[in-house]
């Protein structure tokens, strides 16, 4: 790690444990995927490609915003649980979702993908020992034990249905 100081408790984390409302991981997950799975298809269908301001996302490029950074998260749990070590340099989520084809993706797709990413995902932390969650994980700047990281993803989620809620729902009227 370079010279710059470790946060061990990032204002970012504790956004992640409220968003998550104390809710341990495996519920947090399944509740997650609960919500994917109540999405009203229709109403984003109706929404299409329209935007609440000129240069944000479209609501397919936030889902798959959603999912790229959801199997990010994975590659990184993978990391710390199987003590390898080394997280490859931080991404940029705006290159990301300028280089995705998310625009030309059905919503249907985006959220089956979304969905099965997301069992993937419960399954994979199902699968790691007590031992393994509680690992401390130290990248970038961060610090954090690695079931953190699965409430990162939950959290994510909540974030984004939140803004789409908020603002992306209010063009269908």
């Amino acid at each position: 790690m370079k010279s710059q100081e470790v946060k061990k408790n990032p204002a970012f984390l504790e956004y992640v444990y409220e968003l998550n409302e104390g809710i341990e991981l495996t519920e947090a997950l399944k509740i997650s995927l609960k919500a994917i799975n109540d999405i009203d298809i229709a109403q984003l269908n109706r929404i299409g490609l329209k935007t609440y301001e000129k240069d944000k996302w479209t609501i397919h490029k936030i889902l798959q915003h959603l999912i790229d950074w959801e199997r990010i998260w994975c590659f990184r749990a993978i990391i710390f649980a199987r003590a390898e070590g080394s997280v490859p340099d931080a991404l940029d989520q705006e290159i990301m979702g300028q280089n995705s084809n998310a625009n030309e993706l059905s919503i249907e797709q985006l959220i089956d993908e979304l969905r099965i990413v997301r069992q993937s995902t419960i399954m994979m932390f199902e699968s790691f020992s007590k031992k393994m969650l509680e690992t401390n994980c130290v990248f970038f700047e961060y610090e954090m034990p690695l079931f953190a990281i699965g409430l990162t993803i939950t959290a994510h989620q909540i974030h984004h249905f939140n803004i789409i809620k908020e603002r992306y729902i209010p063009l269908n009227d």
